[in-house]
């Protein structure tokens, strides 16, 4: 223990006693009568040293990827996001075809498993949008991997939903250990051929190699360090919310008080351009883009 602890000594029947705040882990206290002792991590931490954050002393949680699950059966889409999660995968579920479009356009996921039955439109018609899409203006990744779930088992079936683009086509029922496998298969494929060097001005990823250069200059990064500057350059001059961030590539889901992705953000600006910081540009009350143009 290297933090100060406020002390709360209780009775047998759990009323509190005494109280002694930011005790020293040096410090031993004792309490005539007690019968218990509470410890919370006081608010200060002892040679300048804070205690650390309940957010810091929860249990890290490092996800494989992001997968929107689009399903309009709830209790079947309940069931694969469990699974999902249980399996340390991001999950964004999407009860309908309107709600895929939406979050592939705006959350950047690894993988779209898809039902081709929807209430507000074919599952099809989703998957044509995303492979026809241009990459730019329409926001979608037309390489971004498809696993069709469908309760449509014919072979003419099939052919049609792969023909459309589907990566993968697997017929309902699913059993969830073998589309575990699917989805591990397809990412490993998508990995290998998305993986390719793309280059910003004078800046140069390579994330096949993560391999980072700027003038020629090679820069070490830190594993989030390159997880963000990887997010950002997906799209250089468009401005993305801390949050958007965030979630991205620490996996965070709603609002959160971190400075985490602004500690990062600053240190990343610094290894790619210490002198005119012209990389990682922050927007003030609005979060962070790769470059101005």
């Amino acid at each position: 223990m290297r933090f100060p602890l406020d002390l709360v000594f209780l009775t047998d029947t759990g009323v509190p006693m005494r109280s002694f705040a930011a005790v020293s882990p040096r410090r031993v206290v004792w309490c005539r009568g007690a019968a218990a002792v509470l410890e919370v991590p006081a608010p200060g931490g002892e040679f300048g040293q804070p205690a650390p954050s309940r957010e810091a002393m929860l249990p890290q949680r490092e996800e494989i990827a992001n997968v929107v699950v689009c399903e309009d059966d709830i209790y079947t889409l309940d069931l694969l996001c469990d699974h999902l999660a249980a399996d340390r995968f991001g999950v964004l579920p999407a009860p309908s075809a309107s709600d895929a479009l939406r979050l592939c356009r705006y959350n950047q996921p690894d993988l779209l498993l898809l039902d081709l039955t929807l209430p507000d439109a074919s599952g099809l018609d989703v998957l044509r949008e995303i492979r026809e899409a241009d990459g730019v203006e329409s926001r979608f990744d037309p390489r971004l991997p498809v696993i069709v779930l469908s309760g449509r088992t014919e072979p003419t079936d099939k052919v049609r939903g792969l023909e459309t683009g589907a990566d993968d086509y697997m017929a309902k029922p699913v059993r969830y250990p073998e589309l575990r496998a699917r989805i591990g298969a397809v990412l490993r494929r998508s990995q290998s051929l998305r993986e390719g060097p793309m280059r910003v001005g004078a800046l140069i990823i390579d994330p096949g190699r993560r391999r980072v250069t700027v003038d020629g200059r090679d820069v070490p990064l830190a594993k989030k360090e390159f997880a963000l500057l990887r997010a950002l350059a997906s799209d250089p001059v468009r401005v993305f919310g801390k949050e958007e961030l965030l979630a991205a590539v620490w996996g965070y889901r709603g609002p959160s008080k971190t400075r985490t992705l602004d500690s990062h953000a600053s240190r990343l600006r610094r290894k790619l351009d210490p002198e005119h910081g012209r990389f990682v540009l922050n927007c003030w009350g609005v979060g962070y883009r790769l470059v101005d143009s």
